[in-house]
């Protein structure tokens, strides 16, 4: 690493080339940061597999709030959608990082010089003021293919709110939260925009016929997920 990096304890977030008073993403003071380098000493990424060729990507221990990142294996080369907050040398190489948004871009500069990977978002998220320090290498505005994996614009929750389909797994990240036997809306963001784009959810999913849905912190059922889905979520909570 050629330049000062931080991590925060509570949420994850990788403050790159400053040290500022409080996290720039969940505003925990600088009494919870650690370098980068401290932090890979610390943590390391485990991989659960979802099935033969998607993977979840957590860091062990649990690094605050950080939500769980992917790994698809889509027979052209590997695939992260999102990234792992904690730098993990020896994770096998990825081709593309593919984010949701801009609330977790993870380590995703370190992995970008390590793999030499493209790293992909949305326009509308990549002007955002956090993400200033990282490294963009397609910044886009339509729904488009990558190496198998379908990406769709919903916004709401973020102006670039991105999901992501391959094959039969839906990657949906923190946009629907479970919440007992139902689901809710992320409420860190505009609730009648968010709730819009689960309209735009909803049209994205007609008719595919899907197997799995990958959250920010939880792998579950299709049918199960839909049938919640369905019932209506409320603008809620972690």
């Amino acid at each position: 690493m050629n330049r000062e990096q931080h991590v925060c304890l509570v949420c994850g977030f990788n403050m790159i080339g400053f040290h500022p008073a409080n996290c720039p993403f969940c505003g925990a003071s600088a009494m919870h940061f650690i370098t980068s380098e401290e932090c890979s000493a610390r943590f390391h990424v485990s991989s659960t597999q979802v099935n033969e060729k998607v993977s979840r990507l957590n860091s062990q221990p649990a690094l605050g709030i950080e939500h769980a990142a992917y790994r698809i294996e889509t027979g052209n080369g590997a695939c992260w959608i999102d990234c792992p907050s904690c730098f993990d040398s020896s994770l096998p190489k990825a081709d593309s990082i593919l984010f949701t948004h801009h609330h977790f871009l993870g380590a995703s500069n370190l992995y970008r010089d390590r793999f030499a990977a493209e790293v992909r978002i949305h326009q509308l998220d990549s002007t955002h003021d956090i993400c200033r320090p990282f490294s963009f290498d397609t910044t886009f505005q339509e729904n488009f293919v990558h190496k198998g994996i379908e990406a769709f614009h919903i916004g709401g929750h973020t102006p670039g709110f991105t999901c992501y389909i391959f094959e039969d797994v839906f990657f949906i990240c923190d946009y629907v939260f479970l919440d007992g036997d139902g689901v809710k809306y992320n409420p860190f963001g505009p609730a009648d925009l968010t709730i819009a784009g689960g309209r735009v959810i909803e049209d994205v999913i007609r008719n595919r016929q899907l197997s799995t849905v990958c959250g920010y912190n939880y792998v579950i059922g299709y049918d199960d997920w839909k049938r919640r889905f369905d019932a209506g979520p409320v603008f809620g909570g972690y």
